[in-house]
């Protein structure tokens, strides 16, 4: 091509004049591999075009200069924030490296305290053991070679328990009586008797319990070698069992749940009943093998359950002992979230709650059927010791004490009480 014809024509022309001069005139390829080499063809020709062509080039360096001038100011604003992003980083590990002392610190405080508030209790049960309260065992021995009663003193003290207006001031831990090996089981003693016996549900379920002559008996030998067997026609199932006038009330929960009245002495089924509460769900969240939780007061028999219809509370029920037909039926303002066990006193439930992470128990819910007193009115009580987890409470009307299973210890509590209308 002449230089007239490159001045005159435009790069794009030209190019192609190229390409097509080359392709046609100096190239005879194959029909198979023609169409590759005419392009290649082409692609080299517009490199020639290209590189001759001073404008193009020079466009190409500007616009290389400005990505040059954006990659340093990109490069500048990323040190600006790397410095920010280490300095911060700095502080954030200084204020953690701050709040990790301070944490210590707490912790030691706090293991402090707890050593002190330890120390503490053992040197209040030292003064109790040094000034005992007469055990349960030794106020039966004084009643025993008492004279008997006078027939006025009699009517006053079954006045009283008819007439109970009292409610629980404080819990004090009493004795306790023996260590088995079963952290889940009942103790109770007939709970409206002068019977001296003793009974002992061992675990959460059986068609077994063991009758102890007296307390003495019970405490002086190792396990239940001197304990007398009593089969029942019917396996028990939880902790929710209780001995009353005579009978043995007892929770059986297959086929349906049914309370069970099994007289003791004959060794017979006196009645038996289906609980008449559908769909039920375990009635204390942190003890999950009870269902139906029986209790005595000076005013009766009494059913503790929960039911799907009311999952977040507890329900109580008062139950005639002769006929186990429902009296009475409540829906309590008591949760079941973290209860761990309850008992009634004078038509009052007290229900006892722990954490899961196993705490002091405490009283943190009162619900009386006579409405004399609520929660915010009662006082706080707490059980002065902790072993584990409080597999039942039973409250004995006669004696004023609560008989507990705490982690395979049986522990006697005395209880202080006061009129509800002092409170």
């Amino acid at each position: 091509l002449s230089r007239e014809a490159q001045a005159h024509d435009p790069p794009s022309a030209h190019t192609w004049r190229i390409a097509h001069c080359l392709s046609g005139h100096y190239l005879r390829p194959s029909q198979k591999m023609g169409t590759l080499i005419q392009r290649f063809t082409v692609a080299s020709a517009m490199i020639l075009a290209v590189q001759c062509q001073p404008q193009f080039m020079e466009y190409i360096e500007r616009r290389l200069s400005s990505f040059e001038d954006r990659i340093a100011v990109w490069y500048d604003q990323t040190q600006r924030y790397s410095s920010e992003y280490r300095g911060f980083k700095n502080q954030i590990l200084t204020l953690v490296e701050s709040l990790d002392k301070e944490k210590e610190e707490q912790r030691s405080n706090l293991e402090i305290a707890n050593s002190r508030i330890e120390r503490l209790e053992r040197e209040l049960d030292y003064l109790e053991n040094r000034n005992p309260v007469p055990t349960c065992l030794e106020m039966e021995e004084k009643i025993i070679n008492q004279t008997a009663e006078t027939a006025q003193e009699k009517k006053k003290r079954k006045q009283k328990v008819t007439e109970c207006g009292e409610m629980v001031f404080n819990i004090k831990a009493m004795k306790i009586v023996k260590r088995l090996e079963s952290a889940v089981g009942l103790w109770t003693k007939d709970l409206m008797s002068d019977s001296e016996k003793v009974y002992i549900f061992d675990g959460v379920g059986s068609d077994t319990i063991y009758e102890f002559t007296r307390l003495k008996d019970f405490t002086d030998f190792t396990g239940l070698v001197k304990g007398k067997k009593i089969k029942l026609p019917h396996s028990w199932a939880g902790t929710g069992h209780i001995v009353y006038r005579g009978f043995l009330y007892y929770i059986r929960s297959e086929p349906q749940f049914q309370v069970i009245k099994f007289d003791l002495k004959n060794q017979t089924v006196s009645d038996s009943g289906m609980f008449p509460a559908e769909r039920q769900i375990p009635v204390y969240g942190l003890s999950p093998y009870n269902y139906i939780d029986l209790a005595a007061d000076e005013n009766g028999l009494w059913a503790i359950y929960a039911t799907r219809e009311n999952e977040k509370h507890i329900c109580l029920a008062r139950l005639d002992h002769r006929t186990l037909d429902i009296e009475q039926m409540w829906d309590t303002p008591c949760p079941i979230e973290n209860a761990e066990n309850a008992f009634v006193i004078c038509g009052t439930l007290y229900v006892v709650y722990n954490s899961k992470l196993r705490s002091r128990s405490r009283v943190q819910c009162v619900f009386d059927v006579t409405d004399m007193v609520n929660t915010d009115q009662a006082p706080l009580l707490y059980f002065p010791k902790r072993f584990g987890s409080v597999a039942s409470i039973k409250y004995n009307p006669k004696e004023k004490q609560l008989y507990s299973w705490d982690d395979g210890n049986q522990i006697i509590y005395r209880l202080t009480l006061k009129l509800k209308s002092e409170l």
